[in-house]
């Protein structure tokens, strides 16, 4: 008696029947069910590649038909239900195993579950395993050692990226390729993936497919969403590890031990996710359970470290996973919108270690991309440090901390506020103030450095030329046209402020600027007019009462720096009882060793 075999949509897809029956290892009736026809046009109709591929295993088939091979379509066409719930809910391949046991024949499958459940009830079961391919891809013949990513479109020059990050060329590395070129690398690619068990197809969409094969990440366009078809398929060219970036010791320092919310941030091809690699591997090599939330998956990483795709779940299950698996350290590549914000801002409120990759200009662009997701005031919680890459090299860190103070460019007590600065950490300078003003939340760069104006650089000049009657080694920095800061040797505060401050009081007046001395080391100035107070105590604060109205004033226990604060407009400031600083501060007035200064 002749074998039947009824073929499932896998194995239509795969290409699998074609070969077998050209090998000579299908030999009957070939039985395929109207449902797996169905299948395929409707994903054909969504424009994803598979529904294509199926369709053109069925021309292949009906080839095979002319050569004598008996093939028949069975079976009822499946309803709208049916095929939208075919993946979700199994009804196309429950409609598949009902015809091969009402024909008594053999079931072809390349799908492990589909499988199982046929066996299930008793159906006879030819089940085939994918077998890796191992031939190279015409899309692989475009790269060489130095290629970082290759640039296919119909009717066009193949051109390619070659070099290194930031160092590279853009070169032609084949001819003209016509449409129908293109499309068929388009479908080797995506055969290739599915064929390929550490490879996915990561989107597939009406007008584009995204996988990633082996470590190169694909992205395929078509018309409507292009003008033509168009492939770009991207590559790391370099692995590296930290020791590789040459880092500056406190920079080294803070990734491996002081950092907890990251942004690597970069123009595209800077280099952003090798050092995201690089950081990752440190971290799991430090014995940290380390994980990645990838879209696509393309870091090259260690078996051991568990990379997720946002691409084949939601950012609800992605947060439910990482929060019940608790890794130690959660890389982030890439962050693109709101939702990935949210998921970056949820972990880091939770207290995990994340590292998030975004694209980004310049480095406050990162914490640009931050404000309307969040409330400002919690920004320095969530994001402690940015990366910014530049030519595949650390170019600028930054640091964020929150203060309430007066803005840098406002004279007013009254205008304190939460402001967030942001510091350059390897020298210390604050380059911006992130607050709100008015109904919007504004971030105003600080220090010009190098663009330092005329009037401020003459006024630099005239300043410097009046403090070196007082000292040699004299520095000025100009915050504003009306505020300047002076580092001068610390044997040298006292006489450039004068008994009472007379004489810093007189420099103001004649260059019509106020100054703020401070020594080289930036450590706190102790010199400056003590102020007479008296204390009062309420239910629960301690009261230091002053004639000194809306000024900043230093206090000291024991010549010891305690803290600073700004008097009201009634000239008293308010420290609560029952924390450390107000029960600190009950200690030294009772022992009579506080002394309050005023900065002159």
């Amino acid at each position: 008696m002749e074998n039947k075999f009824v073929l499932d949509t896998s194995v239509v897809i795969e290409k699998v029947a074609s070969n077998l029956i050209k090998e000579g290892k299908l030999k009957g009736k070939i039985l395929i069910p109207k449902a797996v026809l169905a299948e395929l046009e409707h994903q054909a109709n969504l424009g994803q590649e598979i529904g294509f591929l199926g369709l053109e295993e069925l021309q292949e088939l009906q080839k095979l038909q002319k050569e004598g091979i008996e093939i028949e379509f069975i079976g009822e066409r499946p309803n709208l239900y049916q095929i939208k719930f075919a993946k979700a809910g199994g009804e196309i391949d429950s409609l598949i195993r009902d015809l091969a046991y009402d024909e008594n024949a053999i079931l072809v499958t390349a799908d492990f579950i589909q499988a199982e459940s046929a066996k299930a009830i008793g159906l006879e079961v030819k089940f085939i395993e994918l077998k890796k391919l191992i031939k190279a891809l015409k899309l692989e013949s475009f790269f060489d050692e130095t290629t970082m990513s290759v640039h296919i479109k119909e009717d066009c020059d193949v051109k390619a990226k070659k070099g290194f990050p930031g160092r590279w060329d853009l070169v032609v590395v084949a001819n003209k390729l016509k449409s129908e070129v293109v499309r068929d690398i388009a479908k080797e690619i995506v055969e290739a993936t599915r064929a390929d068990p550490k490879s996915f197809v990561e989107i597939s969409r009406k007008g584009s497919t995204i996988v990633q094969y082996k470590n190169y990440r694909v992205v395929i366009t078509k018309p409507p969403i292009s003008d033509g078809w168009e492939i770009t398929a991207v590559r790391p060219i370099k692995k590296l590890i930290l020791e590789d970036y040459n880092l500056a010791p406190e920079i080294d320092d803070r990734i491996k031990t002081k950092v907890n919310g990251l942004i690597i941030a970069g123009a595209t091809g800077s280099g952003k996710s090798t050092l995201a690699a690089a950081i990752c591997e440190y971290y799991n090599s430090a014995k940290k359970i380390t994980k990645t939330v990838e879209s696509p998956r393309d870091l090259v990483l260690s078996d051991d470290i568990t990379q997720y795709s946002k691409n084949f779940t939601t950012s609800q299950e992605i947060h439910d996973i990482l929060f019940l698996s608790r890794p130690d350290a959660i890389i982030f590549d890439e962050m693109r919108d709101t939702p990935d914000f949210k998921l970056f801002v949820d972990l880091r409120l939770a207290g995990s270690m994340v590292i998030g990759v975004l694209h980004a200009a310049n480095a406050i662009d990162a914490v640009q991309r931050f404000i309307g997701r969040i409330d400002t005031g919690i920004i320095p919680s969530v994001l402690d440090t940015i990366i910014f890459m530049d030519k595949g090299a650390i170019a600028k860190v930054l640091i964020l901390k929150i203060t309430v103070k007066v803005p840098s460019g406002m004279m007013e007590a009254d205008l304190a506020r939460p402001v967030v600065e942001v510091y350059d950490f390897l020298n210390k300078r604050l380059e911006y103030e992130i607050y709100s003003y008015g109904e919007q939340t504004v971030v105003v760069p600080v220090s010009e450095g190098a663009k330092e104006t005329g009037v401020h650089k003459l006024a630099r000049r005239q300043i410097e030329a009046e403090l070196q009657k007082y000292s040699d080694n004299v520095k000025v920095e100009m915050q504003n046209s009306n505020r300047a800061t002076v580092y001068v040797n610390s044997e040298d505060i006292a006489r450039i402020i004068g008994k009472q401050g007379v004489n810093i009081e007189k420099l103001e007046k004649n260059l019509g600027i106020s100054l703020d001395v401070r020594e080289f080391e930036g450590k706190p100035q102790v010199e400056g007019e003590e102020v007479n107070y008296t204390v009062d105590e309420s239910n629960k604060y301690l009261i230091v009462l002053t004639n000194i109205k809306n000024k900043n004033l230093d206090f000291y226990v024991d010549e010891e720096y305690l803290f600073s604060a700004t008097s009201s407009k009634e000239g008293d400031i308010r420290v609560h009882k029952q924390g450390k600083l107000g029960k600190t501060l009950k200690h030294a007035i009772d022992r009579k060793t506080l002394k309050i200064l005023r900065e002159v």
